[in-house]
């Protein structure tokens, strides 16, 4: 993040508090919500809108085009997965939630909405997003076994790292003969542990959320597990077709393409393991963190 401004800094917690209340107590909060009228449950996400409101104002930029679009796709989200709630209360994957995964990855993935957001805070544009989303799945959709539970566990740990060390010499030998990866022997210094934390709390864990806790999670019950394993990281592989490019680039980067669908066998065995973002997540931010400080 760069530009940071009061405004932004404000938004940034406003979008973190509900992230961190479906982390720590996701089920609790579902409970509660199932409470509510159904009227409420589907209009309350509109309140999504108030960060992107508040920080468009403080720079100048609001557009009632956009503002349009934060406070009626939230409420879409909540009504789709809603109706896929009681269409398909045994959670074997409904059209509805493809319809939410799909617009979900294109918009994040092809930047659409990044025009709406100050330089350097477009990723307060995506957290918003995934609040969205964790609202529509956890308090609406309520779908079992996504593992999106932040009270770590030593386990955590040990899968995690257990599949770095298993995908690390693979990575490097591929990477290598591809001509992608280029050492430059930085050495280890106190940053990497706050780069660590920011790409696990800003890249891992929301990438984690969508391929591994919904997508995989709702692949396995309709293809199986190896099956949901492979086909999951090959769309995660295919969503970075045009990362390490510039924005206005049209190439097809294939090398990240292979690189990211190997790794995502690996997060995604992660995951797995017993059902756990912080697992795959914890694999995903020290893959990154690695490549950014010596590749």
């Amino acid at each position: 993040m760069q530009n940071v401004t009061p405004a932004a800094i404000t938004v940034l917690v406003l979008e973190l508090a509900p992230a961190a209340a479906f982390g720590f107590a996701g089920q609790r909060v579902g409970q509660f919500c199932a409470r509510w009228p159904s009227t409420v449950r589907t209009a309350l996400p509109v309140l999504c809108v108030l960060p992107y409101v508040l920080l468009s104002t403080s720079q100048h930029m609001f557009s009632w085009k956009w503002c349009a679009l934060y406070a009626a796709l939230p409420v879409a989200i909540a009504w789709l997965l809603g109706r896929a709630a009681i269409a398909d209360p045994e959670q074997s994957g409904n059209w509805r939630d493809a319809i939410v995964l799909l617009t979900l990855g294109l918009a994040i993935d092809l930047r659409w909405f990044e025009p709406a957001w100050p330089s350097g805070l477009t990723g307060l544009g995506k957290l918003l997003v995934v609040d969205a989303a964790l609202y529509g799945f956890v308090a609406i959709r309520q779908l079992r076994g996504t593992g999106f539970d932040f009270h770590f566990r030593w386990r955590d740990w040990k899968t995690g790292l257990r599949e770095l060390v298993f995908f690390t010499p693979l990575v490097l030998a591929l990477g290598m003969a591809l001509g992608f990866l280029h050492p430059h022997g930085h050495a280890p210094r106190l940053s990497m542990i706050w780069t660590w934390i920011y790409i696990f709390i800003f890249i891992a864990v929301p990438e984690e959320l969508y391929f591994r806790a919904w997508v995989q999670n709702l692949l396995e019950r309709r293809v199986g597990r190896r099956a949901a394993l492979v086909i999951t990281a090959v769309l995660f592989g295919l969503s970075h077709f045009n990362k390490r490019l510039s924005k206005s680039s049209a190439h097809f980067n294939w090398r990240y393409v292979v690189l990211a669908s190997v790794a995502g066998i690996f997060y995604g065995r992660a995951w797995r393991q017993r059902r756990r973002v912080p697992a795959s997540a914890i694999t995903h931010a020290s893959v990154d963190a690695i490549w950014t400080f010596w590749f």
